[in-house]
């Protein structure tokens, strides 16, 4: 048995009632959502959508990476999005430590060096996600009639508190 076995047969379970096909991949619903990739975390189901209905974007933190605003940039002039969250949560890994200590504790779990590694560690969640608004917002590909909004996730309540 592989590695991947398991994840294999649940997929062709998952093809058997397959509903997307031939989807043209627009965001149904106009949303798309820059969030953590905590596993609490379910990005549809948070805000009522389905597959099909948002473009989700996840990396450590959510933060607004470069990668992530060029994603943006696609979602909003190309895929129907003219709604952007960005959502951060409580209790994330990426606001429990300094930079430094996140990249020492990875340097002693894996016994090797990630002094080198920009993590982009969270030292104020709500300034963060503040800025990370402004990034989208002041974007030049990204049109100001794109709504913008910031958000903290509650990973204990399941309740997003609007921040921006």
């Amino acid at each position: 048995m592989s590695d991947f076995d398991d994840l294999l047969d649940a997929n062709r379970s998952y093809a058997d009632s397959f509903e997307l096909s031939g989807f043209d991949g627009i965001a149904r619903a106009g949303v798309a959502m820059v969030t953590c990739m905590d596993s609490r975390i379910d990005p549809l189901g948070m805000i009522g959508l389905s597959p099909g209905d948002a473009k989700i974007l996840r990396n450590p933190g959510g933060r607004v990476t470069d990668q992530a605003l060029v994603a943006l940039v696609l979602g909003t002039n190309l895929l129907n999005v003219d709604r952007v969250l960005v959502v951060q949560h409580t209790r994330c890994a990426m606001a429990s430590s300094t930079e430094d200590e996140l990249k020492q504790r990875i340097t002693d779990n894996g016994g090797r060096d990630a002094s080198w590694m920009s993590l982009g560690a969270i030292v104020d969640q709500r300034r963060t996600v503040e800025g990370d608004v402004l990034r989208v917002q002041t974007h030049p590909l990204i049109s100001d009639k794109v709504s913008v909004g910031g958000f903290l996730y509650d990973v204990d309540t399941g309740l997003l508190e609007r921040v921006v």
